[in-house]
């Protein structure tokens, strides 16, 4: 990701409220700059390399960073003709001239709708089998007939988690499975709410209440709950911010979207 000081230096875009609990100042200004139009925006489509150029851009870079064991798992074009997308082990993107010679690390962005390609592609790397998640550890809610689906990742003491569920409360036709992931190191008392919440006798209501109107639930015993599951599965995911929502194609977001985003980007992304 950019430096802070890159940041710094386009106040325009950090100046605007930040989107996410527990993410990076680069990450909570990227999503934050995105305007209502263009967080459901289709990600640009990058093409292969062609073979000679794969070649050479995978004999330069894995010679150079032999030492690393860096592994070259692809190469593709970009919209700024000379400079190429390299997919490195770990799941890195870097940016590369066409000889190798030089290299960018950070956010490819594109300036008219302010998107970071960058992230939209590392959403296409990462994406998650939907199927899979553990939908039994998760809060279910059913608005209208339930036909678009999200999973989302999110803590109870997030301001833009709370932000988000009011998005919600004002929609229908939508399922949400909601798996707790608090983050102590930002809302010590989280862990313990999440807990709490599951706890209830009916666990979507609570979890709504407090969320939505900042209810709290009443104080129950402790009981059999997967709150540490889910916190370790976002981690597995890379998840470092709430909330995170995980569509049902695999692709995920991380921030808060107003309800005309929000809808769009379910309608897309089933």
């Amino acid at each position: 990701m950019m430096s802070k000081r890159f940041w710094q230096s386009l106040p325009a875009l950090i100046l605007i409220p930040l989107a996410a609990c527990g993410q990076s100042q680069t990450q909570q200004a990227t999503a934050a700059s995105q305007p209502a139009a263009a967080v459901a925006a289709p990600a640009y489509t990058p093409g292969a390399a062609d073979a000679e150029q794969t070649r050479i851009l995978t004999e330069k870079l894995e010679k150079t960073y032999a030492q690393q064991n860096l592994k070259v798992l692809s190469v593709h074009t970009t919209p700024i003709a000379g400079l190429f997308e390299v997919l490195v082990s770990g799941n890195q993107l870097v940016y590369v001239d066409a000889g190798g010679n030089y290299m960018l690390v950070g956010d490819l962005l594109d300036i008219n709708s302010r998107r970071s390609l960058t992230e939209e592609r590392m959403a296409d790397v990462n994406k998650i089998d939907y199927s899979k998640l553990p939908f039994d550890k998760a809060i279910k809610e059913v608005r209208g007939n339930g036909k678009l689906a999200v999973a989302v990742f999110s803590d109870p003491d997030c301001p833009f988690c709370k932000r988000l569920e009011r998005e919600f409360a004002n929609m229908t036709d939508v399922t949400i499975y909601t798996f707790l992931m608090p983050i102590p190191s930002l809302h010590p008392q989280a862990k313990n709410k999440s807990e709490q919440i599951w706890c209830q006798s009916d666990r979507t209501a609570a979890w709504t209440a407090w969320m939505r109107e900042n209810k709290n639930p009443p104080q129950v015993a402790n009981c059999p709950n997967p709150v540490l599951d889910t916190m370790e599965l976002g981690q597995q995911f890379g998840f470092n911010g709430t909330p995170t929502l995980v569509y049902p194609n695999g692709k995920t977001h991380s921030g808060y979207m107003p309800q005309a985003a929000l809808q769009e980007a379910l309608a897309q992304n089933q």
